[in-house]
């Protein structure tokens, strides 16, 4: 199983530019597409605490949020340290 699970839905360019950053760092992840699933998406939602937009990203237990804080995550040199941690 992956360390990062994202929820995406398709033609979302938010959901491909977080796991075109995931896939150029060789970071696994589970990709569950919620486009068309009400259970996948209320899934999100209670598990993100609300969070209805699109993608919703987490690392092991923790809610990272979306596309832009994945990627202030990479820029601030944090994101390594938590996909590490979230893999012990």
């Amino acid at each position: 199983m992956a360390t990062v699970t994202i929820y995406t839905r398709q033609f979302c360019g938010f959901c491909d530019a977080a796991k075109r950053l995931l896939d150029q760092k060789g970071i696994d992840y589970d990709e569950i597409d919620a486009t068309y699933d009400p259970i996948r998406k209320r899934e999100m939602i209670e598990r993100s605490n609300g969070g209805r937009t699109f993608p919703q990203i987490f690392v092991g237990s923790v809610h990272v949020g979306g596309c832009d804080e994945l990627h202030a995550l990479e820029r601030d040199g944090k994101l390594d340290p938590l996909v590490a941690e979230a893999r012990q």
